[in-house]
């Protein structure tokens, strides 16, 4: 505070003092002055306490502006601009130059009223000069020459910096008027690119831009007057055909800033730039663009299109143009839409500039720029659309050439047509028919995919697309073409096809079975379709390939709406005739057959069908396949996939059975539990040899919940085919409850943590040694709450049970005395008691003991576990004769009793 109070004295002092120097000794004083105030500015830090701030901005402007002057005054062009440079410069000998520049660049930055004093002297003008001589005539470099030094970087910083500050005010601009330097850069930057400072382009550029947003009504005249603009034109014409592409644009985009920025304010320059073909010249520089590397001339070419895309809303008067609103269309779609207001296209002859480009070029990146051009415009207003496309038909035309284009471009051009249809609500009939047209000629593999995936996201977004691709024909095209390769596929009998089966054209395949699965998703009326194409036999051919397979299975569940019959016949035909080593085609037919069979009507098709038998059969062909170790071709499995196959056909048996008694009686009628029971005792993981073993004193006994919470939600070391014999009496306990098939998604238990995590695509694929357990649909319980059995401190005898299928619990009965392994005799018989306590939670209500008495379980204990029933220290004699007696006591028919 001190220092700027003995400054502010000493230039009170130099005001008094001034009128009465001769001016060589005023400016010496304010020379010598100038060093003291920039040395308070840095102690200071910026922070100014100079009540005559203005007054010292206006003196040392003025000296700044005579001393420019002075040095130009009288001297050839190259001469000047080398006197001015050392003028400017800081040097030892002579700084005084320098001593102004870096004041006035310090007073720049303070406030707008001292910049006001600033713009008065006369500075921007003689600045605008000192710009025109550095950036016209380049030094002629000598021998000694080389880098720029920091000095004259510096200076220049500097230089540019005062002129940004002084011209971003409209009165700073005003203040060139007066000399013919401003016309003379403009032109000069369109006729002299090649020839002019190479330091001085990026700078000059920034100062012309400035310049041009702060343009006045005065000044476009003044840019009228002299023809600035025309001239500038021919002269880029000129350069055009002669400077790299990157250069050209760089000239050209300060020239169209003057036009675009001059717009609000008066047309005048725009219309000298129409009438002197600057969109022609546009649409040379642009194509020329072709081929430019991502990062060579970027700036300037995205510059050039960003104002051409302006350029296209500047016109006096609102297009008028009609068009008919083909119908159908979108609920959402408003036709108020298509009336202009706000930001709208008013001058096609900049978007044809565009539109042309596109047309004419390959290139990725122009081509791309040119379609987010489009975009942009379609976001400024909704009508945009519609005035284009009414008039000009961007759209329409790209559709015929867009398989011309790169791979990038061409999934860009569908994004934009998806974006009709999400973003207006409207549907464009006209472009989707030239759209079919493409998928149609299928010139370009690439291309014609990208098309089909825009077709199908329109089609999920609403159901009316299935009427109107139906109608138009789309849906009888594709049938025709998948025919086609369906019968390629027939043929090929799984021989490698290298020009169908790889890249592009699978997936072609694939998108097109998944356009007609969405076709028929919402619409039973093009499932009839389908079938009367007689595609089905056609379709159900996609169903080796598991690339195809999720789109076909959609399909033929579609097809279940019409005919449950063909539906089942196809499915579980091909469950039969599927190999061993097909576990994924199987994995994905149960799924399917269970999502249908959440139809009660589907019931009766699945059991005429021989679905139950084509089911068990399934299991028989796992024979062996939870063997530890596993052995021959399960070893390329793994044991979890193999239960994942029991859980699945457990789960579809069990949907089909549920609330039917009808395929109830049949399943009970035909022995097919004890079919099941027999199919899981040879899975591999049920002992299999010889008659029960001898009976051991049991050192502990846990109940069942106890055990499943120790195989698979603790830490304790249990051998694998204990737990996989555990997992499938998971499976029929609750299959005996009626409720596996309501099961939909698995949980991994980790032991470690007690967590748990998802995996609903691989089914129960645990660690190693810890199966995952159910969770239901929509459950947000805690982990803990995720366990089959509940939690193992809650007794099971306390559970309101109720047998739904008693036969499941016959199948538990039969595979008691298998739960047995040579060298586990302890632990096996710990499980066999615990199974035989659970099984008598079950029947303790009456109801379930009534439903068991009738399936015949009293017989099935006898002939099952005859050596335990009969041996009184047998440790499972106690619990089986529990059993017995309680479903004893509900025996209807005295010989059963007996």
């Amino acid at each position: 505070t001190l220092l700027w109070e003995t400054l502010g004295k000493q230039f009170v002092e130099y005001e008094q003092m001034a009128p009465f120097l001769i001016p060589e000794d005023q400016h010496r004083r304010l020379l010598d002055f100038l060093p003291l105030f920039l040395k308070a500015w840095e102690q200071s830090a910026g922070v100014v306490v100079f009540p005559n701030i203005q007054l010292l901005a206006s003196e040392v402007s003025k000296l700044l502006t005579k001393e420019i002057k002075r040095n130009l005054n009288g001297k050839p062009a190259e001469e000047a601009r080398l006197a001015l440079e050392q003028f400017l410069q800081q040097r030892v000998e002579v700084e005084d130059g320098h001593l102004l520049l870096k004041s006035v660049y310090l007073l720049s930055q303070t406030d707008l009223r001292t910049m006001w004093n600033i713009i008065g002297s006369g500075l921007p003008a003689a600045l605008m000069q000192c710009l025109y001589l550095f950036f016209t005539f380049p030094l002629k470099k000598t021998s000694g020459d080389g880098e720029k030094s920091e000095g004259d970087t510096q200076t220049q910083e500097m230089l540019v910096e005062i002129m940004l500050n002084m011209y971003r005010e409209e009165q700073g601009v005003e203040e060139l008027l007066a000399s013919d330097k401003l016309q003379s850069l403009i032109i000069a930057t369109a006729s002299l690119w090649d020839q002019c400072s190479h330091s001085w382009k990026v700078p000059t550029g920034r100062v012309l831009r400035t310049i041009s947003k702060a343009q006045t009504k005065n000044s476009i005249v003044y840019l009228q007057a002299v023809d600035c603009i025309k001239i500038a034109v021919q002269n880029l014409f000129k350069l055009a055909d002669t400077l790299p592409a990157s250069d050209v644009c760089e000239a050209a985009s300060i020239v169209l800033c003057f036009v675009k920025d001059s717009y609000p304010v008066s047309s005048a320059l725009l219309t000298e730039f129409e009438s002197n073909d600057g969109y022609q010249l546009l649409l040379k520089i642009l194509l020329r663009c072709e081929g430019l590397q991502q990062n060579e001339g970027d700036p300037y070419l995205d510059e050039i299109l960003d104002m051409l895309t302006c350029l296209t809303t500047c016109g006096k008067t609102e297009l008028k143009v009609s068009g008919n609103i083909v119908h159908p269309q979108l609920p959402h779609f408003d036709s108020e839409w298509t009336r202009s207001s706000g930001m709208t296209v008013k001058n096609l002859q900049a978007f044809q500039v565009l539109q042309s480009i596109f047309q004419k070029s390959n290139d990725q990146h122009l081509c791309g720029r040119i379609l987010a051009a489009i975009g942009t415009i379609w976001a400024w207003d909704r009508a945009n659309f519609f005035l284009l496309e009414w008039t000009l038909q961007p759209i329409s035309q790209f559709t015929d050439i867009i398989h011309c284009k790169p791979h990038p471009v061409q999934v860009q051009f569908f994004r934009l047509v998806e974006s009709i249809v999400l973003d207006l609500s409207y549907v464009p009939h006209e472009i989707l028919k030239k759209v079919q047209y493409l998928i149609k000629e299928n010139m370009v593999p690439f291309c014609t995919l990208t098309a089909l995936q825009c077709l199908l996201s329109m089609t999920q977004k609403d159901p009316l697309f299935s009427d109107i691709f139906r109608d138009s024909g789309f849906l009888g095209l594709l049938l025709a073409l998948l025919r086609k390769q369906a019968k390629i596929l027939r043929k090929s009998a799984g021989t490698y096809l290298p020009g169908l089966e790889d890249g592009t054209e699978k997936e072609l395949n694939a998108a097109m079975l998944k356009m007609v699965s969405a076709l028929t998703v919402s619409s039973v009326r093009n499932t009839v379709v389908l079938k009367d194409y007689g595609m089905v036999p056609y379709i159900k051919i996609f169903l080796d390939d598991e690339c195809y397979r999720s789109a076909t299975l959609s399909i033929l569940e579609q097809l279940s709406v019409i005919n449950y019959e063909e539906y089942m016949s196809i499915i579980i035909g091909a469950l039969c005739s599927s190999t061993q080593g097909e576990l994924p085609l199987k994995l994905d037919l149960l799924k399917s057959l269970l999502r249908i069979l959440e139809s009660p009507k589907s019931h009766s098709a699945f059991r005429t069908c021989s679905g139950f038998n084509g089911l068990l059969s399934l299991l028989s062909d796992v024979e062996g396949a939870l063997q530890d170790p596993p052995s021959g071709l399960w070893t390329a499995f793994g044991q979890n996939c193999i239960l994942e196959l029991v859980f699945y056909t457990l789960q579809v048996i069990t949907a089909a059975l549920h609330l039917d008694p009808v395929n109830s009686g049949f399943f009970q009628r035909s022995g097919l539990f004890e079919k099941m029971a027999e199919d899981l005792g040879s899975l591999g993981c049920f002992w299999t040899q010889g008659e029960w073993q001898i009976a051991l004193s049991l050192e502990k006994k846990r109940t069942f919940a106890e055990f499943l919470d120790a195989a698979f939600c603790s830490s304790e070391s249990f051998p694998m085919w204990l737990k996989n014999c555990i997992w499938i009496l998971n499976f029929l306990d609750h299959m005996a409850k009626g409720t596996l098939h309501q099961e939909s998604c698995f949980k991994e238990r980790k032991p470690e943590m007690g967590a748990a995590s998802t995996d609903d695509q691989k089914g129960p694929q645990g660690q190693e040694g810890h199966p995952v357990a159910f969770k239901r649909p929509g459950n947000k319980l805690p982990a803990s709450a995720y366990r089959l059995w509940g939690n193992p401190e809650e007794k099971l005898e306390m559970r309101d049970c109720t047998i739904v299928h008693p036969g499941a619990v016959c199948v538990m009965v039969r595979l008691l005395p298998r739960l047995y392994k040579d060298g586990h005799a302890q632990l096996s018989q710990e499980i066999q008691c615990a199974v035989v306590d659970h099984i008598q939670s079950l029947v303790k209500s009456e109801k379930s003991r009534q439903v068991m008495c009738e399936s015949g379980l009293l017989n099935t204990i006898i002939t099952s576990c005859q050596a335990a029933f009969c041996n009184e220290s047998h440790p499972l004699h106690l619990p089986l004769t529990r059993v017995f007696e309680k479903l004893a006591s509900q025996a209807i028919e005295p010989d059963v009793l007996r």
